[in-house]
């Protein structure tokens, strides 16, 4: 059986959710019923922008869970959309693009949604889904490319490009501030983005989704198994192989000599890309002591290769908080919405909580860990209608942000 290793990303959190409520379509009926209600009793405090965030917020779930939006929900949110590939020339750098806009809108608000560390990049299918859906409810959706998280390296740089593509769109967009969504190390990178000055007047909101606080704390999580809480206590979970796999990609250097560093990247690079053939083909060439070094870095749960993890990470402190937001959130001044799946073993839902006494309350919007979703696989036992509902709530939040002049 191939096996699958992502990062969390908005569209399969809500993949995931659907599939859920397509095993207990009652469940489902029962929100919309609620929803139905709240509009016939004409809520005062809502209103019908916050309801209609609400409606939005439902569509987009069944929009990228593929399934049928409900009549009575279809007319008020779902329009054709447009996608156009294009070329950004920032400050940075040149950074590929693709802009979602509902054709009937053309100057409708903005948003930038950057994608998490996965090989696709923007081409990711589920965030292909989640853009267009966005798009179909009347925003403007830019996913723009970043070429140094699309190859599994978290860096500084990408801070920068971050920022930068929010002040293009917030320009193309009238000189409206746009609200910015980044997917697992995207959103911290999205927030540290959004405490620089520069781009104060840029960004709107952010929404930080399975995001980490302090990358050292991940990465000891990933040779532990321990996810440390503010409150003391620690969540015992063991960790994906997945995220010490890419921190040994990063820091290849430090793992293998220079001479056989090429060819045991290739299979680093296969089996992170998925690309399961190529990583076989990619181990028959290599040399049988080269063979031994992969065997040794592709065991993450072996007493050695820990070692050198943990060896290695010493020597990145610097560059580890360099791209974390612990301490680095004094300046920001937009609100935030944080996400996380409890489940989560690749960045633990601990990291939000970190990020919820680090963020200045005054820009604490809204926070949820849901048992809903976790990194790979919805909780066995079936979340309730509560969770379900706080979900929806929750991301009716942000639409309504965003649709806010």
């Amino acid at each position: 059986m191939q096996r699958r290793y992502r990062f969390p990303s908005l569209a399969g959190v809500l993949r995931l959710r659907r599939e859920t409520i397509a095993a207990n379509p009652r469940r489902y009926v029962k929100m919309l019923l609620v929803l139905l209600a709240v509009l016939l009793l004409g809520n005062a405090v809502a209103g019908w922008p916050y309801f209609k965030a609400q409606l939005q917020a439902v569509a987009v779930l069944d929009t990228v869970g593929n399934q049928t939006i409900p009549e009575p929900v279809r007319w008020l949110v779902v329009e054709p959309v447009k996608t156009t590939e294009m070329t950004l020339q920032l400050p940075s750098g040149a950074v590929r693009a693709r802009m979602y806009t509902p054709i009937n809108h053309p100057d409708a608000p903005g948003m930038v949604v950057v994608h998490g560390v996965h090989y696709l990049g923007m081409d990711e299918p589920r965030l292909e889904a989640f853009a267009s859906a966005m798009a179909g409810c009347g925003l403007r959706v830019l996913t723009p490319e970043l070429p140094n998280i699309k190859d599994y390296h978290i860096g500084a740089s990408s801070i920068v490009s971050i920022g930068d593509t929010a002040a293009w769109m917030a320009h193309a967009s009238g000189d409206r501030p746009v609200g910015v969504m980044g997917l697992s190390f995207s959103g911290s990178l999205s927030l540290l983005a959004a405490a620089e000055p520069q781009y104060k007047r840029d960004i709107k909101f952010v929404v930080a989704v399975g995001s980490e606080d302090e990358m050292s704390r991940v990465a000891n999580y990933y040779l532990t198994g321990r996810a440390m809480r503010p409150s003391g206590d620690a969540e015992v979970l063991a960790p994906h192989e997945y995220g010490a796999l890419v921190l040994e990609y990063e820091s290849l250097e430090d793992f293998v000599p220079e001479p056989d560093r090429a060819a045991v990247r290739l299979v680093l690079r296969d089996h992170l890309y998925e690309d399961f053939p190529a990583e076989r083909a990619a181990l028959a060439k290599l040399t049988p002591g080269q063979l031994a070094e992969a065997k040794q870095l592709m065991d993450t749960t072996s007493p050695i290769t820990r070692k050198m993890i943990a060896e290695s990470d010493a020597r990145h402190l610097t560059e580890m908080a360099s791209v974390s937001p612990d301490g680095q959130l004094t300046h920001l001044a937009a609100p935030v919405f944080l996400l996380h799946g409890e489940g989560d073993n690749i960045i633990p839902a601990a990291e939000t909580q970190w990020l919820e006494k680090d963020i200045p309350k005054a820009d604490m919007a809204a926070a949820l860990i849901s048992p809903v979703i976790s990194h790979l696989d919805v909780d066995a036992t079936g979340p309730g209608f509560r969770d379900q509902w706080q979900l929806v709530h929750f991301f009716a939040k942000i639409l309504h942000a965003e649709e806010a002049r």
